[in-house]
């Protein structure tokens, strides 16, 4: 009942209610980023969805087309802002607030049967696999071969972590993974 009913209702309810909070730092963002990359403001990409369908995913654009990096581009990636846009992914009901993240064709949609549960989930903006791996960009930099590491580790765990949610989800637990998601940087300076 909760998967079915409650939880799309909450999305809904959250995500709207953050677009509103959030709505001056979209356009404040929007601005910037229409003068960094003259004119295109969005990244679009295509996503794999529930029951492993595709949808496009809107992100503010954080890359420029020269290749050459900017301070601000790179403080929306660390900082996360540049997700605010998928508010609009959840308004539309193709993603939820919390789920597993939705990823490139080629993973969630060729996954082995045991695992086949977590495309009963909307993807996700948070999860308990996105805050396990917070740091992932970093931490595949770190690797000699980052593609291997993360379809050996990476890619593997969050199976793990997110089939264990698949098992768990509930309004308790989606309201933990919230307030982790939100006071996670404030816990990261006191440590």
């Amino acid at each position: 009942m909760y998967l079915r009913f409650v939880k799309p209702i909450l999305d809904f309810f959250l995500a709207f209610i953050g677009l509103v909070l959030l709505f001056p730092f979209f356009i404040l963002i929007s601005i910037v980023l229409l003068y960094i990359h003259r004119g295109k403001v969005f990244f679009l990409q295509k996503r794999v969805g529930k029951k492993a369908s595709l949808f496009t995913i809107i992100k503010f654009k954080t890359i420029k087309e020269d290749g050459k990096s900017h301070a601000f581009l790179r403080f929306l990636r660390k900082s996360k802002l540049d997700e605010i846009p998928q508010l609009l992914n959840v308004l539309k009901g193709e993603m939820s607030i919390v789920g597993p993240r939705p990823d490139i064709p080629g993973y969630y949609d060729q996954i082995e049967s045991k695992y086949q549960p977590i495309l009963d989930l909307k993807p996700g903006l948070t999860g308990w696999a996105s805050l396990k791996y917070i740091n992932e960009e970093a931490l595949l930099q770190q690797q000699e071969n980052p593609i291997k590491y993360n379809d050996e580790v990476l890619f593997p765990h969050k199976l793990e972590i997110n089939l264990k949610y698949r098992r768990e989800v509930s309004l308790l637990v989606d309201i933990k993974i919230i307030l982790d998601t939100v006071f996670l940087p404030f816990r990261k300076k006191q440590t």
